[in-house]
């Protein structure tokens, strides 16, 4: 590569202009050396490159105490993915009360497990100094939404962010579980690479409405957690019909089957369609979670429950089929 210049600066910074030459600051002294890279020197840098491409990507270290861990995520906000995720927490522990299911929500920046689980206060100190989940419907529940006054907003930068999440996931006290399910922020950014890359997560489950740019940005989500090698259990197409209550005409209120569509693309499965319904909302906003408190009701609310717990079914086989083909 012809000559290498090292600057030495010693109490400022320098600026080199046009002609090669370092102009010193605020009376910086600057040593300027030129020399040829040497082969002992190539040889150096070959192997120090090396050993930092061994290193490879961080060893995961399974959360104490917990046996499966399922990642609901999307790549956009706003899909549903959080109501997702608690239903989906709330379904497991109502297939099998035999389990014991967690809910961990990472979503630093805009925590919503606190309202959608009627949950308020601050976790308790166990005798080791990890946080207490707070409980509630026989789930156990850890937020930063729990950390934080509700109104305020969490104005952290990259690094405070991912000691957070270093906190929510080694310094909770989970107990023993046989489900956690992790609610992720939208997107594809140092979050979901840092989950997916400290922890082994049995699948992911992508959650998306049926509109083209909530699908743009779901694929973006699916091709991230294959290039961290986290299995995707597939896609739920949320909010994907609208029927009205009166008339009973069915609307498609954000397309039809566009995460069908995808799904074939990526050669995924469809886990199940929610539909857009008020009583998901009106119980989601509430704290009282569809799956929970409506499970016989009328036939029309019965439906969403039903969904629920056909994607939970869905979820269920997949994971089980990952399992054995993992066996020998």
């Amino acid at each position: 590569m012809g000559c290498w210049q090292r600057l030495l600066i010693f109490g400022g910074v320098s600026l080199r202009g046009g002609g090669g030459a370092s102009v010193p600051l605020a009376g910086s002294r600057v040593l300027v050396c030129r020399r040829q890279l040497s082969g002992a020197d190539s040889e150096t840098l070959k192997q120090r490159r090396a050993q930092i491409m061994s290193r490879g990507l961080p060893k995961q270290k399974p959360i104490e105490g917990v046996k499966q861990v399922i990642v609901v995520a999307s790549g956009k906000g706003g899909v549903g993915k959080s109501t997702t995720a608690v239903n989906l927490a709330l379904a497991l522990a109502a297939n099998d009360s035999s389990k014991a299911v967690g809910l961990l929500d990472v979503d630093v920046y805009g925590p919503s497990i606190p309202k959608m689980m009627n949950l308020k206060g601050n976790p308790e100190l166990s005798q080791s100094n990890l946080m207490r989940p707070l409980l509630n419907y026989g789930i156990a529940c850890m937020s930063m939404g729990f950390l934080v006054e509700e109104t305020a907003p969490v104005v952290w930068r990259g690094l405070m962010v991912m000691s957070a999440i270093e906190k929510l996931l080694r310094q909770v006290d989970w107990g023993q579980l046989d489900y956690l399910v992790v609610d992720m922020p939208p997107g594809t950014g140092d979050v979901q690479i840092s989950v997916s890359q400290h922890i082994p997560i049995s699948g992911a489950v992508i959650v998306s409405t049926p509109q083209d740019i909530a699908l743009m940005d779901a694929r973006k989500g699916a091709e991230m957690f294959r290039k961290v090698h986290v299995p995707v259990l597939g896609l739920v197409q949320n909010m994907s019909v609208f029927q009205c209550p009166k008339c009973k005409h069915r609307t498609h209120i954000f397309g039809a089957d566009g995460a069908r569509r995808l799904a074939r693309t990526l050669d995924l499965d469809v886990l199940g369609d929610i539909p857009l319904h008020l009583n998901i909302r009106e119980t989601s906003d509430t704290g009282q979670p569809i799956v929970f408190s409506q499970p016989e009701s009328d036939e029309q609310v019965k439906k969403p429950m039903r969904r629920s717990l056909l994607v939970l079914d869905a979820i269920l086989k997949e994971m089980k089929k990952m399992l054995s083909e993992d066996k020998p």
